[in-house]
């Protein structure tokens, strides 16, 4: 019998995790781990390894493609469906604190899709080889140029036999045009609300009657469409957060069952308003501290919330082929099919790379709709998103859930050769999944309550926390 090769990583001074390259994992004591890395396994663990498809007896036998067939499923990533993230204006009518977009003042010229570039986008969209489509709108602030919106959406329904729009919006101003475009069912909103109203005003508005207003449009867009069809995401501002409990009631109030936990992000303007946002040291904590407040909360409503990020994670490592988070995908090679145009026209891998570009740092602009796509920086890009080779991701139990974000580091510390132990998307990332493990295997009723929701499940079955002898 031959066993493939395990990483493993120890969650406390008694238990490990340990995976093999297809993603399939379980947990052990010491005696296990000690046991395999000494070549000393018993019968027991052999027919335990055997069993759970970490072991072959020969290449070519039913445990030997059912490796390769996991570790496959691993690392495709589907090709039929193209996710592209449209800028056309920077114009906003906020000055958030914390923005992470390169954004320009309301009556400023310049920064709009001219009608030739909006020609020319259409024509990169009719370009794509795929029938399915997610269009994101981004800026700025979108419905400032609602025309520009309109038309997009009229020729991508024409063009893709599938389509989804996105709008990330402040909403922060309303009128029956834009309502008229949210009817649409294939239409959704993107927003903030960072939590009490108190909350929002100091990151977003500085104004209480502009926050006033927007809570007062938020409503008025649930009324309209269902929260279902909304997803608003709290930027946790780490020199003062919120308290879990006061941001979960927050978006119970507006019926929201979903949030996004994230930290400022070190991008665009939040560099100079945050600037220890480019480490944010504690986030980790933070994180782990509303998690178990929010499964504490679940269990004595009896109302379900999931905090959209950790959920995701969760069914990564418990499903191949969850890729919808691109922070995940690996590989994650940038192509025209995930990309981002700017209100120049500038083609761009990430939002990221946009703004890496806005704050002239580096210019990692990988085309633009005029020329079309330049396929020697695509090739030059390549490398660094695959976690396969990494010299400290080929040790890491976790490699084939997780993923990896150069142009992250490229922002962080000027550099793409961070090691990745020392990157802030591995610190972060082992964090999330070390804390998905911990609850997977948790005996805790009150977790096993919000984990089978978050999966669907009645319960979880024995059969996600495999235990070895």
């Amino acid at each position: 019998m031959q066993v493939w090769p395990l990483r493993f990583r120890d969650l406390d001074d008694r238990r490990t995790i340990l995976a093999d390259d297809s993603g399939a994992y379980f947990l052990a004591d010491s005696g296990f781990v000690k046991r395999y890395a000494r070549d000393l396994l018993t019968p027991s663990d052999k027919e335990f390894l055997r069993d759970k498809g970490h072991a072959f007896e020969g290449e070519g036998d039913l445990a030997h493609t059912g490796f390769l067939t996991r570790w496959s499923r691993r690392h495709h990533v589907g090709d039929g469906t193209a996710y592209v993230i449209l800028i056309p204006t920077l114009r906003c009518d906020l000055k958030c604190s914390y923005c992470q977009v390169s954004r320009a003042p309301l009556a400023a010229q310049g920064f709009d899709w001219d009608e030739e570039t909006l020609q020319k986008v259409l024509g990169f969209l009719d370009g794509l080889p795929v029938e399915e489509i997610q269009i994101e709108f981004q800026g700025g602030e979108p419905f400032l140029r609602l025309d520009l919106l309109q038309a997009v959406a009229a020729f991508a329904r024409r063009r893709f036999r599938s389509v989804r729009f996105v709008v990330c919006s402040n909403l922060q101003s309303l009128n029956e045009d834009i309502l008229a475009f949210l009817e649409s069912g294939d239409v959704l909103i993107s927003t903030s609300l960072d939590g009490p109203h108190q909350v929002h005003t100091r990151n977003r508005t500085a104004d209480s009657a502009l926050t006033e207003a927007f809570l007062g449009n938020l409503e008025r867009v649930i009324g309209l469409i269902g929260p279902g069809r909304i997803s608003a995401l709290p930027t946790i501002d780490m020199k003062d957060p919120p308290e879990p409990e006061e941001l979960i009631a927050a978006y119970e109030g507006f019926g929201f069952a979903s949030l996004y936990l994230r930290p400022v992000n070190y991008q665009g303007f939040a560099r100079k308003s945050h600037p220890t946002a480019r480490t944010s040291a504690t986030w980790n904590a933070y994180y782990r501290d509303f998690i178990e407040a929010l499964i504490a909360r679940n269990a004595r409503t009896g109302r379900v919330m999931e905090e959209f990020y950790l959920a995701h994670c969760l069914r990564r490592i418990l499903a191949p082929g969850m890729e919808s988070h691109t922070d995940l995908r690996n590989p994650n090679i940038p192509t025209g099919k995930n990309a981002v145009i700017d209100f120049d026209g500038q083609i761009y891998p990430s939002d990221e790379a946009r703004m890496l570009a806005r704050v002239r740092q580096v210019d990692l602009a990988i085309g633009n709709v005029v020329d079309g796509l330049d396929q020697e920086k695509l090739a030059l890009l390549a490398p660094g998103h695959i976690n396969n080779f990494d010299p400290d991701c080929i040790h890491c139990p976790y490699q084939p859930f997780c993923g990896t974000d150069p142009i992250d580091d490229l922002s962080r510390s000027g550099r793409i050769d961070v090691p990745s132990r020392e990157s802030w998307f591995c610190q972060r990332h082992l964090a999330i999944f070390d804390l998905a493990m911990e609850l997977l295997y948790s005996a805790d009723p009150e977790v096993e309550f919000t984990l089978s929701r978050w999966l669907g499940l009645e319960s979880l079955p024995q059969s996600l926390r495999p235990v070895a002898p």
